[in-house]
């Protein structure tokens, strides 16, 4: 690491002779003053045009990388608000079921790498407002993510900051990085509950919010390809069902279609279905709008770009192909955005 041949000061920042430069946004300003002088109190000469351009390429790259490498995940969102990011014994792993780790396609999955991440994402917006109880977004990924991954894939902290609306985002790790849909605990009876008295309580310990007498609200499923299951398991035994106001599905109707139609006749709750013609659910929601029309169960069914915020207001079950690609539909036209707009969630003042 270099140091200045003489003393000099940079704002707070002194520096002396055989003084280790440790950031390297320090050592950017340094080269900056200084014109090109070689930082050693051996060499006080200045460098060649050709030597300065050299050393201020190694410095640009070294402003870029290394901020980025010690930054941590709350860091990188604070702009937008407070992500907590915590351990929850009532996450979805590890859980019995995946002791053994998993198979898929002849290929082994560990429990130790895939299924023992007990991390849990808790965001609150910047200008959340407190009232006597906080509602809730729950999002569940897919196949071969993680809970940084997901955040950072499908832009869910920015949507929900675009969205202006006044809810807590939370996102548990589900099987790492594993092609596998199981939901772990949350698919347990019961199981939905303790988590979310978990995160409850885990809101009530830190400073974020003021008021630690708050109830739980209303609260929106969402899952993204494979979380389908663990939300299905949810609606039909998770035992906070009465507060589940809404689901949303992004090419994720795979099976489980009986415990959703029972959702929807039991809580006339809204129901968010994308699909995509090579995602692999198409088949199914075809399906289950035929089922509804059968009965002479009203519904809005369309296109994904063409739909109005009118037409995902105005109708509690809403059905939307897609042209997208599969991992296309959370933020290439920012649907989760939208879905929140139009959602029963209250705006921030």
């Amino acid at each position: 690491m270099a140091s200045l041949g003489r003393r000099h000061k940079y704002g707070k920042f002194p520096l002396r002779p055989g003084r280790r430069v440790p950031f390297t946004r320090h050592l950017c300003l340094i080269f900056t003053r200084f014109g090109g002088i070689l930082l050693s109190p051996k060499h006080p000469t200045r460098h060649t045009s050709r030597q300065i351009m050299k050393s201020l390429l190694l410095l640009l790259i070294g402003c870029a990388v290394w901020p980025a490498r010690g930054e941590t995940l709350p860091q990188r969102y604070a702009d937008y608000g407070e992500l907590i990011v915590t351990q929850l014994a009532s996450a979805p792993f590890p859980h019995p079921k995946r002791a053994e780790g998993h198979q898929y396609q002849g290929k082994d999955f560990p429990a130790k790498e895939h299924y023992s991440d007990s991390t849990v994402a808790i965001f609150i917006p910047k200008g959340f407002r407190e009232t006597g109880q906080v509602d809730f977004i729950v999002h569940f990924h897919g196949w071969q993510n993680n809970v940084e991954g997901v955040l950072k894939q499908y832009q869910l902290i920015e949507q929900l900051s675009e969205s202006r609306r006044n809810v807590v985002l939370v996102v548990p790790q589900g099987p790492r990085n594993a092609p596998d849909s199981f939901g772990g605990k949350l698919e347990d009876a019961d199981g939905f509950k303790r988590f979310m008295a978990d995160v409850v309580e885990t809101l009530r310990q830190k400073p974020a919010l003021k008021k630690k007498d708050f109830a739980v609200g209303q609260i929106a499923l969402s899952g993204h390809s494979g979380g389908y299951e663990v939300i299905s398991a949810i609606v039909d035994r998770g035992g906070l069902t009465e507060h589940v106001r809404e689901v949303w599905l992004f090419d994720a109707l795979y099976a489980q279609t009986d415990k959703f139609l029972a959702w929807i006749d039991r809580h006339q709750g809204r129901f968010l279905d994308i699909y995509t013609e090579h995602g692999g659910t198409k088949a199914r929601t075809e399906e289950l709008m035929a089922t509804l029309k059968q009965r002479g169960t009203a519904f809005f069914a369309g296109k994904e770009g063409e739909a109005k915020p009118a037409d995902l207001q105005a109708n509690k079950l809403v059905f939307l192909y897609s042209d997208l690609p599969h991992n296309d539909v959370v933020n290439k036209r920012q649907e989760f955005c939208e879905y929140l707009k139009t959602s029963c969630f209250t705006k921030l003042e």
